[in-house]
């Protein structure tokens, strides 16, 4: 349960200081426009930090942490989640600085979807484990 909370923490830290750095990083750069920064705070704390807690919630009632699948959503979700949140830096950034659009990191970010539907699915197949265990 301890590496739930870290992990929460770990999300809720990024999201203040992504809130912080899309405020000044646009203010710096006298950036008016819409840009992928202005979402990242929020994508942080609630898919990061809010989930992490229910996934908290979930463990100290059902155990999730004991079943087969459990690692694999764990592992699957924080990479996927880290490489979406990455792209979405990378690419506000981006926009701020004037930059064209690359084309690689929107394949880049899907990926990060793809992998975050993959770690859901074992965050799923863990739950139901759970939950028709805990009803025997």
């Amino acid at each position: 349960m301890n590496r739930l909370v870290r992990t929460s923490m770990f999300y809720m830290i990024f999201g203040l200081v992504s809130g912080l750095f899309y405020r000044e990083f646009t203010k710096f750069n006298n950036f008016t426009g819409k840009t992928q920064l202005s979402v990242l705070h929020t994508h942080t704390l609630i898919l990061g930090m809010f989930f992490f807690l229910f996934v908290l919630l979930l463990e100290k009632n059902f155990k999730i942490s004991q079943q087969k699948n459990y690692r694999k959503f764990y592992l699957f979700y924080n990479i996927g989640l880290g490489i979406t949140i990455l792209m979405m830096l990378i690419r506000g950034s981006l926009t701020v600085l004037d930059y064209g659009a690359l084309p690689a990191l929107a394949g880049i970010a899907g990926v990060g979807h793809i992998i975050i539907t993959i770690g859901l699915f074992f965050f799923f197949f863990t739950l139901l484990g759970a939950v028709s265990s805990d009803s025997k």
